[in-house]
Order: structure tokens, then C-alpha cells, then sequence
């Protein structure tokens, strides 16, 4: 665990820093699964609903449960269009409130890094899922640079800051997520490199975007200002402005597929 937990209570702010973010992921995501409509889903650690509203509007649902922690989150996921045929609840992503083969999907998108214990997380939603189901993940590759603000906490490190990660950031990269499957005794493993970009008008809005995730804004608001100034101009030695001044970040995700065994 880290020495201080990651938490995203705002729907809001997530949506501006990190839900367009899934958004573009999860698109692809979607293509590359090619899952048949009228499926009963559920999306497990699914926030403020950005992933939830792109399977509604992509996929045909039959329905789509989702679940989170934080009510905040699920507040904000309740007010978007796909909410018409999603059902959302509080819960726990390593016990989860459904009886056993409820779904014909369990996907988790950008969140099994999060979950403590990633093997009861992958267990469960194998449970949950009906055999010959399909059970999916994308996450960040954010042990090898593929975090949108893999750049900002480059610029903290410079500065001796040691930026927060997911207790389970180490399932991130493609093997060891690649075998959290296997281990989950699921067939027909499938996985996929994803690449996105997101383009900034300017450093401005890059800076306040990125201020918006609580494992990354309460720090660097409580930085004496002098240090807060080195940090913004260790930032802007580091982003790849154009010659407009607009900034165009690459992250990289790595997602998985496997089927619960007929």
C-alpha cells in the first residue's frame, strides 16, 4: 500500500483530467473487444461512468451494472446519457454484490491497479461472469511511461518529490497482467497495446488539468511557492510544446481478454 491512499471522490474532476482520457481508451478498447449486442455487463470500479457511457452508446446493452467505491463518482456517472440503461450501486471490487454467473461481461477499465489484492479482484468478476463469458481490463503502463501525466511526475521527481502510485501498480505492465489472467484459470487469452493522444491548448491548461486527481493536487497546493514555481519550471523544460505553444501528450495503456471456461 502506499504510504497515502489514491482516491477520486469528484466526478467532475476526474471527468477533465483523467474521464476523456478512458474515453479515448476505452473506444479503442471497445473496437478491439468486438463484443456481441444485447450482453448484460458489469464495470467494475467504474467512477464517474465515463467507460459505462461509452459501452451504452457503442455496444447495445442489454443492461449495465456499475460499481465504485465512491458516491461522489457514481453520482456524477448517474447524470450522464448511458445512465438510462446502467444501474449503479457502492461496493467492493474484490466482493462483489452479484450472485455468481450474473453477467456476460465483467471489464475493468483503468482500475485493477487500484484493487489491494488484483487476484481476488480478477477471481471475483470470473465469478460473477456466465461460462464462455468474457472477463477485461485496460490499465495505464504505468511503470513504463504510459501514464497521460507520466511527464508531471518526471518534473517531481527532478524536484524530490516521489509521486503516489496504485498499490498494485505492478500488475501494469502486459506480462504480469497477461498472467493475473492465467492465474484466474480464464482461456482464450488475448491482450493489446493501446495508444492515445490528448492535445493542450497550453501549459495553463495542462497545469490545471493535472491538478484535478487527489494524488497529485492536495501535494503539490501544499508546496511552499518557491518550490511549486521549480516544479512548473521543471514541467515546462519537460512537455513537447509545438511551435502554437499547444502541448500533445502520448500514454499508453494494456489491456486483456479472456474467456471463463465453458
Amino acid at each position: 500500500m502506499t504510504e497515502r491512499a489514491i482516491r477520486f471522490d469528484d466526478g467532475e474532476g476526474y471527468e477533465q483530467m483523467m474521464g476523456k482520457w478512458s474515453q479515448m481508451v476505452g473506444s479503442i478498447f471497445l473496437d478491439w473487444l468486438a463484443p456481441a449486442p444485447g450482453l448484460r455487463w458489469v464495470d467494475v470500479g467504474c467512477g464517474n461512468g465515463a467507460f459505462t457511457d461509452t459501452i451504452a452508446q457503442r455496444c447495445s446493452p442489454e443492461a449495465i451494472d456499475g460499481i465504485d467505491t465512491s458516491e461522489g463518482q457514481l453520482a456524477y456517472a448517474r447524470t450522464r446519457p448511458g445512465a438510462r440503461l446502467a444501474t449503479f450501486r457502492q461496493g467492493d471490487a474484490m466482493a462483489l454484490p452479484y450472485p455468481d454467473q450474473s453477467f456476460d461481461i465483467a471489464v475493468m477499465a483503468l482500475v485493477m491497479f487500484f484493487v489491494p489484492d488484483p487476484d481476488r479482484g480478477a477471481s471475483e468478476m470470473v465469478r460473477v461472469v456466465k461460462p464462455g463469458g468474457t472477463v477485461c481490463a485496460y490499465v495505464w503502463d504505468i511503470l513504463n511511461g504510459g501514464f497521460p501525466l507520466d511527464v508531471l511526475q518526471e518534473a517531481m521527481r527532478d524536484v524530490g518529490m516521489k509521486p503516489l502510485l496504485p498499490p498494485s501498480a505492478r500488475i501494469s505492465p502486459m506480462e504480469p497482467l497477461r498472467t493475473l489472467w492465467s492465474d484466474a484459470s480464464l482461456e482464450a487469452i488475448e491482450t493489446r497495446e493501446i495508444i492515445v493522444q490528448r492535445t493542450f491548448s497550453g501549459f495553463d491548461e495542462f497545469w490545471r488539468t493535472s491538478q484535478l486527481g487527489s494524488g497529485i493536487g492536495p501535494r503539490i497546493a501544499a508546496m511552499p511557492d518557491d518550490r511549486r514555481e521549480a516544479l512548473k519550471a521543471r514541467l515546462r523544460a519537460r512537455l513537447p510544446f509545438d511551435a502554437n505553444g499547444r502541448i500533445t501528450i502520448v500514454a499508453r495503456a494494456n489491456a486483456v481478454s479472456g474467456k471463463v471456461p465453458a
